[in-house]
């Protein structure tokens, strides 16, 4: 049960780190015009970490209870996927309005999967929410920092 629970953390936590050196040399966050709600950069890196390691306990909860079927694992790695597509449009692309397009698709997917956990169990899907609520956030100012900044 323990290697179930550290896989389901590692692997958001682990590409969600390759991610961040892939896309770190094109991060122009301090150079761009921000909205007055954006949080200083450092605190980025620490929601993320806390938030893919929530993604995993979840995920983890289903896994470790036979509680998966191919429509969960589907919508799980299709939500990462998509997830972590955003901040190389972001940043490595500077394609500011397509990555707030890409947010409000992950913020779709996030629900479907949130809904989904939940029917399985209700802590898998509870422990997303800190997710949706930081997405919806992240796509705030993505908006602000695209209309900012055209």
């Amino acid at each position: 049960m323990i290697k179930t629970y550290l896989k389901s953390i590692l692997i958001p936590v682990l590409i969600g780190t390759l991610v961040g050196i892939i896309v770190s040399n094109y991060m122009d966050y301090n150079s761009l015009i921000r909205p007055v709600i954006s949080p200083p950069a450092i605190i980025f890196p620490i929601v993320w970490t806390i938030l893919y390691i929530l993604m995993g306990v979840s995920y983890g909860i289903l896994k470790s209870n036979s509680l998966l079927t191919e429509k969960e694992k589907n919508i799980y790695y299709l939500q990462l996927f998509v997830n972590y597509l955003w901040p190389i449009f972001f940043f490595v692309f500077d394609w500011r309005l397509f990555s707030f397009l890409w947010i409000l698709l992950l913020i779709v997917l996030v629900v479907i999967m949130i809904k989904e956990f939940y029917e399985k169990n209700k802590t898998a899907g509870l422990l997303q929410i800190p997710y949706l609520l930081w997405l919806v956030f992240a796509a705030v100012l993505n908006f602000s920092v695209y209309w900012l900044n055209r």
